[in-house]
């Protein structure tokens, strides 16, 4: 539980900050787009109304966007810029499944992708998120699937190959990308393709949930309180290759879920390749820093290569 209170910290600054202001909106030039023609399947009331608010705390130097009681999840196309590879990536920001860092771990995302040529798909999916309930003793100890968002996640790598030739994507070049709690999400969406959480909605479900590869920045929820690696995350060769990066004195989510997900991949015989630094902490994003672990946007654009989704 400390832990997660101290993430919560780091990215929302206790949610004590600034006055809060409207819902988070994209850039000037890009549109939401619900992800569900109706509601969300199995969706609970909220705290509250989705708002977002900016934190006290900077983080290299600015501060962090949290957008808190999402209920409507929604996507938000990137396109690239310049050349078009025909990747593409959906994005999965952190926040603990309590708030989404839209900016930090989103929309500079989206910005570095698209300097790349890649597509970025920016999902807003639901927090909190069922059984995630942090103000509560009620998590359960055995870490169950974060279902609500999981949902979201399935739901929109479906959309995002349904549209692949509407929006200039390959189709078998399509990856996840998430940090924290959104690190979880994508080891989630990396391990239970085969297992459908909601009845299908239209012709967009009728496609895979598979993503072709991963990228895994300080994931969290991996090992569970008594240091077993999590069940609900079944590892196995079908796993898409994955980029697991990590600092060692992360005191939020330790290195030991990152080592045991490296482990875990490297067992089954998945493709798997992780950069462990000295220093970093948590929740650094891209935002440029003095220590080397800035430097991880760089080998991520080797690793794409080095498995076939970049040219070299």
């Amino acid at each position: 539980m400390k832990r997660w209170a101290m993430a919560l910290s780091l990215l929302a600054a206790c949610v004590c900050a600034h006055a809060a202001t409207t819902v988070w909106q994209p850039p000037a030039g890009h549109t939401q787009v619900p992800i569900w023609p109706g509601p969300a399947p199995g969706v609970q009331p909220m705290p509250g109304p989705e708002y977002a608010q900016t934190s006290t705390a900077l983080i290299g130097g600015k501060p962090a966007l949290a957008e808190h009681n999402v209920s409507q999840p929604t996507l938000t196309v990137y396109a690239p810029k310049g050349k078009n590879t025909g990747a593409a990536v959906v994005v999965f920001p952190g926040g603990g499944f309590e708030i989404l860092a839209m900016d930090l771990e989103g929309t500079e995302v989206c910005d570095w992708l698209t300097s790349r040529g890649m597509t970025c798909v920016l999902l807003k999916y639901r927090v909190p998120s069922e059984p995630y309930n942090w103000h509560c003793d009620c998590r359960p100890r055995n870490y169950d699937l974060s279902v609500p968002s999981l949902q979201d996640a399935q739901r929109t790598l479906r959309l995002v190959r349904f549209h692949a030739a509407q929006w200039h994507i390959d189709p078998h070049k399509i990856g996840v990308l998430g940090f924290s709690a959104g690190g979880y999400l994508v080891a989630e969406a990396s391990t239970n393709f085969h297992r459908r959480l909601y009845t299908p909605v239209d012709a967009a479900d009728q496609e895979s949930s598979r993503p072709d590869f991963a990228v895994a920045v300080y994931p969290g929820h991996l090992v569970t309180d008594d240091g077993v690696f999590n069940a609900h995350v079944p590892v196995s060769r079908e796993t898409p290759p994955t980029f697991l990066v990590q600092a060692e004195d992360d005191y939020v989510d330790g290195v030991n879920q990152s080592l045991a997900y490296y482990i875990a991949l490297q067992k089954a015989g998945v493709p798997v390749e992780m950069h462990l630094y000295a220093q970093g902490g948590h929740a650094f994003g891209l935002r440029p820093t003095k220590r080397p672990i800035t430097e991880w946007p760089r080998l991520v654009d080797v690793w794409l290569r080095t498995i076939g989704i970049l040219a070299n």
